[in-house]
């Protein structure tokens, strides 16, 4: 049964390096909105620290770790830290499609 994952990126702060990756960090993560497995990414505002959040469904958390394993952001060095939580919003709108209740 598929479950859900809050994924926090924490960016280094070669922006260089981030704006010629993004391309393909894009393209990677596009296969996995596609699958239905990544429900929504971002990156924060630029008035926050860099960074950005990715929501998955996925079997385990194994199964999301091996997907920041090979995101470019990650093989680059964009990524200096990515923390990956399971993820149950009880309240929102959104909060039953979120958990897969709906």
């Amino acid at each position: 049964m598929a479950t859900t994952f809050a994924v926090i990126y924490s960016y280094t702060d070669d922006t260089e390096l981030r704006d010629a990756t993004r391309p393909a960090h894009r393209e990677y993560l596009g296969r996995f909105a596609d699958d239905g497995s990544l429900l929504v990414a971002g990156a924060w505002a630029p008035s926050e620290a860099p960074g950005g959040l990715l929501v998955f469904r996925a079997e385990d958390k194994a199964a999301v770790q091996a997907i920041v394993d090979e995101d470019p952001f990650t093989t680059a060095g964009v990524v200096a830290s990515a923390d990956i939580r399971e993820w149950i919003p009880p309240l929102g709108p959104l909060a039953g499609a979120l958990a897969g209740r709906e």
